[in-house]
């Protein structure tokens, strides 16, 4: 019952099923993780958006185990590219420091951003579990320096520590969630409504926020555009309805809710 809950919410998804199959490092991980709600509400409740747009601490491998297992830094110049779309999946990456963004670039040249990981977050994982290229680039938005893991190394990394190997699923239900939410949008809301969704997100799920605190939004008009799907020119149009309906401010050029 479990694994058929598992594989139902896989395709809603887009997960490949063969996740779940015997020799599968996510399996019973998946199994159990994808088919209960309570294993995927106690991370999302942290933060829907940590994972995707800089998450904390928590779901990070701590730098020594990493270099038990051989992990090495590495560091990177601004725009500097990890691996292209298309690049086969051979390390395990995690950010020490800086922020990287994997963007995906359409046939008529628009990026669309599929998450900015800061510091002490992991990206690119799915490529290592099931064996497919890099559906997206990866690049270093600033200086940045990070860890990187063979893939081999890494399996063997889960496979005797299984705190982080659940851990690293409970990761991935937040990614579904985000991936959800942001499918939704882009296929049935107008730019207003797309953009106060993530905003409202984002200060839902900020880290030390409370609810009589202003909200700064940490991203430009042109990373809001790549995270929603819109060009720059609607979003700055977008935004300025919004802050005439009263539902925004713009404060020395920055959102603020």
């Amino acid at each position: 019952m479990l694994k058929l809950q598992a594989r139902l919410v896989m395709k809603r998804f887009g997960i490949p099923s063969y996740l779940l199959d015997y020799n599968s490092a996510w399996n019973p991980l998946l199994t159990t993780g994808l088919a209960s709600p309570e294993v995927c509400k106690s991370e999302i409740i942290g933060g829907i958006f940590r994972d995707p747009l800089r998450r904390g601490k928590k779901g990070m491998i701590d730098v020594k185990v990493l270099e038990k297992y051989g992990a090495r830094r590495l560091e990177l110049k601004k725009d500097e590219f990890i691996f292209y779309e298309g690049d086969e999946a051979l390390y395990y990456f995690q950010v020490m420091s800086g922020s990287v963004k994997m963007v995906t670039n359409s046939s008529q040249g628009q990026e669309f951003i599929q998450g900015i990981f800061g510091a002490n977050t992991s990206f690119g994982e799915p490529p290592l579990f099931s064996g497919f290229n890099y559906p997206s680039g990866a690049v270093a938005l600033e200086p940045s320096v990070l860890m990187r893991l063979p893939k081999e190394k890494f399996f063997q990394l889960l496979k005797e520590n299984f705190d982080i190997h659940l851990k690293l699923d409970q990761v991935l239900c937040q990614r579904l969630k985000y991936k959800s939410l942001v499918l939704s949008e882009i296929s049935f809301s107008d730019p207003e409504h797309r953009i106060m969704t993530l905003l409202n997100y984002l200060k839902k799920e900020g880290s030390n926020i409370n609810k009589s605190d202003k909200y700064q939004v940490p991203f430009t008009r042109q990373q809001i555009a790549d995270m929603t799907g819109l060009r720059v020119e609607t979003v700055i149009r977008a935004v300025k309805k919004l802050e005439d309906d009263g539902k925004l401010k713009i404060v020395g050029h920055k959102i603020q809710l």
